[in-house]
Formats: C-alpha cells, sequence, structure tokens
C-alpha cells in the first residue's frame, strides 16, 4: 500500500526538497541532483508543479526513441495516487497547499484545479517567460514574509490564472488531445434515451460517466465545438422530442414523461423555448406540410 504524507515537512524530507517555512503554504524550487528519482505515494495536500527540460512519458508527443523535454505544469491532489520516474534532472517550481486554506479560498482556484486533475499545461516559450517571472516574485515573497497569507495567495492566484488562460489556449491549439472526450460524450448522449434512465440528461450526469468534472467537459467542448454541454444536451432532447411528435401517436404528456421530464407543462416550456412553437404548433404544422 502507498505510503501517505499529510504535511509538508515529512514529504519534502522524503523526496528532497527544503524544509517548509510555514505549514499551510510551501514555495520552492527543485534541487539539482538530491530528489528522489522514482516513488508512488499519496499526499494529502495539493500541489502543483512547474518544470523545464523535463521527460514526460505520459505526454501526447512523447517518442521514447528521440524524447525531447518539455515545459508543463501539472496538478496533484489529495486521494490521487502521486508517481513519478525519473530518467533525467529537471529544473522547476513548486506550489503547495493545505486543504483547509484551499477550503477557505476555493473560489481562486476553483477552475484550474478541475482542469489540472484531468491533463497537465504544455506551454509555449512566452507563457513559460511569464510564468516563471511570477514564480520568481512569489518565491522572493514566500523567503522574506512566509506568513503573510494574503500576499502570497494574491501571488499564487495570478499565476493560476494566467494557467487557467493557457488551458484554454491548449483546448484551442491542441484539437486532437480532446476528439475522444468531444466523441464519447456524444455517443453517451445518442444513447442516454436507449437504456433506463433518470430524468432529462444533465452535464453532471454526463461528466460523472467520463470520469471529468463539469467545468472541464464545459470547457473542452465549448472551445472545440463551439457550443456548450449543455446546449448540446438541450438540442439533442429537441430533437428528440421533434421525432416523436412527428412519427408517434403520443400525447404531450406521454412525450414529456418519455423524454425525462416530471411535468408536462415544463416540457411545453422548454419545447417553446428551443422552437419557438409549443409541442401542439409543431405537430399542426408538420401535418400542414405534409398534407
Amino acid at each position: 500500500m502507498a505510503k501517505t504524507f499529510i504535511d509538508f515537512l515529512t514529504f519534502n524530507a522524503y523526496i528532497g526538497l527544503p524544509v517548509p517555512l510555514n505549514d499551510q503554504i510551501d514555495v520552492g524550487t527543485y534541487p539539482e541532483d538530491t530528489l528522489l528519482t522514482s516513488s508512488d505515494i499519496h499526499i494529502d495536500f495539493y500541489r502543483i508543479s512547474f518544470k523545464t527540460n523535463y521527460i514526460n512519458h505520459e505526454s501526447p508527443d512523447y517518442d521514447p526513441k528521440n524524447p525531447k523535454p518539455i515545459t508543463a505544469v501539472f496538478f496533484n491532489s489529495p486521494g490521487n495516487l502521486y508517481q513519478w520516474d525519473l530518467d533525467d534532472k529537471f529544473e522547476g517550481y513548486f506550489i503547495q497547499l493545505t486543504k483547509e486554506i484551499l477550503s477557505k479560498h476555493r473560489y481562486l482556484f476553483q477552475n484550474y484545479l478541475e482542469y489540472g486533475q484531468h491533463e497537465a499545461l504544455y506551454l509555449t516559450k512566452e507563457e513559460e517567460h511569464e510564468i516563471i517571472q511570477l514564480y520568481d516574485l512569489v518565491l522572493e515573497q514566500y523567503k522574506k514574509s512566509p506568513n503573510d497569507h494574503n500576499v502570497l495567495l494574491a501571488y499564487i492566484n495570478l499565476i493560476l490564472s494566467l494557467v487557467e488562460t493557457y488551458y484554454r489556449r491548449q483546448f484551442l491549439t491542441e484539437t486532437k488531445m480532446y476528439n475522444h472526450i468531444i466523441s464519447e460524450f456524444q455517443q453517451l448522449l445518442r444513447d442516454y434515451y436507449k437504456g433506463d434512465f433518470d430524468g432529462i440528461p444533465t452535464v453532471h450526469h454526463f461528466a460523472e460517466k467520463m470520469r471529468l468534472s463539469p467545468n472541464y467537459l464545459g470547457d473542452v467542448l465549448k472551445t472545440n465545438t463551439h457550443k456548450s454541454a449543455i446546449e448540446t444536451i438541450h438540442e439533442h432532447i429537441t430533437s428528440c422530442a421533434k421525432k416523436l411528435l412527428v412519427e408517434s401517436n403520443l400525447t404531450n404528456a406521454e412525450i414529456a414523461f418519455e423524454l425525462g421530464f416530471d411535468y408536462p407543462n415544463y416540457f411545453a416550456k422548454f419545447f417553446k423555448k428551443q422552437t419557438q412553437l409549443t409541442p401542439k404548433q409543431f405537430r399542426m404544422k408538420q401535418k400542414t406540410m405534409k398534407s
């Protein structure tokens, strides 16, 4: 069973990092030669790593015959297995945050934490330069005033705001990385009414099925399809409703229940919002067009 570290002090000593100056926030740089080269552990706190000259075996562009170093931001959270196996030295910075301090300031980190749970962020040279400048500032502040949480969190929030912006760039430029997410979502949506279901489909339902956070799934879809997850879901429900209205003799109430709506009037309002017609008007219009 993998060992669990609940504080910065014991974790840093284990892998060869400096002694933390604060037990709630820890900021530092990776040493040149004392870092533990491989391990499988759990940590009970949050960890954000910025690594340069790093060989990442999980990178989509990794070639074992010609491994190229990358610059990337990685995220580790409580409860997840933290694994590494280093073949080469790398440089970089790290930020460590306790669950308690992050809980108090959750709004500052919400989106990045969700992105970081699913993939690393691969930086361009310009982005790398910007991140290094900010890390140097927060590291200087940490060494000078390690207990000044407000200032440290302000710097860290600025770093994570940039990281969130860079993730959106990655969503847009590395589209091949996300094709499988889009395809899986679309297939799950098509299959939703084919099996047992509970209510109308929701973003949370599909995110849970795909083991993604709702925000992450929504942002990937929005960036790559130009439609939000909820818009895509509503379009599918509307399409199914139109098909039933045209091809079946079901009443509006029966169609509402068939599609997972609890109340027929809610279905009628939903349908009119999507089509500018009531279900009855849509059905009559289709009959008129056919006659």
